[in-house]
């Protein structure tokens, strides 16, 4: 692939593509369907709790001088703090911002995003580094695997 296409082809990419759409349908598509009050505070909590997952995890991979980029082998297994909670807690950070921005933004419609979302980074990103990661460590992540689970 060519190296500029792995940069288009990350999952802040996908994320921001996802996000278009869903503000193109609650904007110019919204049907006249709306979730109500309780939707923007949901959603806030929601993009908060990705944002604040996202760092945390950017945070321990940096700090124990690993990679947080998708195409890149990992120097260090990272299974402490939110690798204890998901074995993806920056994709199931991204999931979280955009289930919350659905919320906010009232695009009823695009809750169907969220699925084909965590689907399509599961396929073209998880499992491929669940594959680097278990060819670079072997049994420890074997073992990371059996006791954390894949999201949540």
């Amino acid at each position: 692939m060519p190296q500029v296409l792995k940069w288009i082809d990350t999952p802040p990419v996908w994320l921001a593509g996802a996000l278009l759409l869903a503000w193109v349908q609650a904007r110019y598509l919204s049907l006249g369907l709306v979730f109500g009050d309780w939707a923007g505070a949901v959603g806030g909590v929601l993009v908060a709790l990705g944002l604040l997952m996202i760092c945390a995890a950017l945070w321990q991979m940096l700090r124990l001088r690993t990679t947080p980029v998708p195409h890149r082998v990992p120097a260090v297994l990272v299974t402490t703090g939110v690798f204890a909670l998901s074995r993806n807690p920056i994709y199931l950070g991204d999931a979280l911002i955009l289930t919350g921005l659905i919320l906010r933004w009232d695009a009823v419609v695009s809750l169907a995003l969220v699925p084909v979302f965590v689907r399509l980074i599961g396929v073209r990103f998880v499992a491929i580094e669940e594959r680097r990661c278990r060819a670079a460590f072997g049994a420890a992540y074997d073992a990371y695997e059996t006791r954390t689970r894949r999201w949540i």
